[in-house]
C-alpha cells in the first residue's frame, strides 16, 4: 500500500462496538453504551459524509478463527442487537481486529494509518477508562493527535473515566470534546 500524500488526514476509529454484550461487565457497560450509540451513530455518518475514514477497531473475544464479518453477525444475533445495527460497519469502513486493550498493540492499524497519511485520530467506543485509554496512550507515542469525544465513548465505571479523561487531555495532549465539537472535513477539501 502507498502512502496517501498531502496533508494529515483525519480518521474516525469505533472501538470495541462490535458486541455480544454477554460478557461479565456487560450489565454496567450496557446502560452507557445505551447513552452513546446514537452519538457514534451521528459521528459515523458525519465521517461518512465527509470522506473520512472509518475504521473499526474490535475485540476478537478469543474467536482466533474469525473475521470481522462473523463478529458483526454474532453481535446482530443477540439480544442487544440494537446497540449494534445503529452504528454497523458498511462496505466502505475498514476493519481492524484487536486482542488487548489497545487498537494498536500487535494490529497493523499503525500502518494502515500511515499509509491513509491520517495524523490525527478520533477516538470513540468503549470502554472509556479501558481501551480508549491505552489507545490514546499508543496514538500520542506515536505523534498522532488524538481527540476523544466524551459524549462518544462509553464507561463501566463513571467515576474511573472522568479520570481516564482527565489524563488523556493532561497527560497525553488529547482534545476531549463533545461530539458536535468534532469537526470532519472533506479529503477532497484539503
Amino acid at each position: 500500500m502507498e502512502r496517501q500524500e498531502g496533508p494529515r488526514r483525519t480518521a474516525l476509529i469505533v472501538v470495541d462496538m462490535i458486541n455480544t454484550y454477554d460478557h461479565q461487565d456487560a450489565e454496567l457497560l450496557v446502560p452507557s453504551v445505551e447513552r452513546v450509540v446514537p452519538v457514534v451513530a451521528e459521528l459515523i455518518a458525519r465521517a461518512r459524509e465527509a470522506d473520512v475514514p472509518v475504521i473499526y477497531a474490535n475485540d476478537n473475544f478469543g474467536r482466533w478463527r474469525s473475521h470481522h464479518g462473523e463478529l458483526v453477525e454474532a453481535a446482530l444475533a443477540r439480544p442487544r442487537a440494537d446497540l449494534i445495527e445503529p452504528i454497523r460497519p458498511d462496505e466502505e469502513s475498514l476493519f481492524v481486529m484487536k486482542a488487548r486493550h489497545s487498537v494498536f498493540y500487535e494490529t497493523p492499524l499503525a500502518y494502515l494509518l500511515w499509509s491513509l497519511g491520517v495524523g490525527h485520530v478520533v477516538l470513540a467506543g468503549q470502554v472509556t477508562e479501558q481501551c480508549i485509554l491505552y489507545s490514546a496512550l499508543d496514538a500520542h507515542i506515536r505523534h498522532l493527535e488524538v481527540t476523544v469525544p466524551r459524549d462518544a465513548v462509553a464507561s463501566i465505571h463513571p467515576h474511573l473515566a472522568s479520570a481516564a479523561l482527565e489524563m488523556m487531555e493532561r497527560n497525553m495532549g488529547a482534545r476531549i470534546v463533545t461530539a458536535k465539537e468534532t469537526g470532519f472535513t472533506r479529503a477532497d477539501d484539503r
